[in-house]
């Protein structure tokens, strides 16, 4: 079953697109799980269900790209 996300590329691209000012705490703290400092910061992370986990939570501050 791991293999098959390995070779259908397993990656999923996030950039920060919102500012975190006003936003509550738990919500930089996922940012910052997801590795994003800096407005239109990218970073390729695996496709798992943590990292999806991190991205449902903070859907309005980040842009998911294929």
């Amino acid at each position: 079953m791991a293999k098959k996300e390995a070779v259908a590329g397993g990656t999923v691209k996030v950039r920060l697109v919102k500012g975190l000012r006003g936003t509550r705490a738990v919500h930089r703290l996922s940012v910052k799980a997801l590795g994003l400092n800096k407005l239109n910061d990218m970073r390729e992370l695996k496709d798992s269900p943590q990292v999806r986990g991190l991205i449902n939570t903070v859907h309005y501050l980040v842009r998911v790209e294929d």
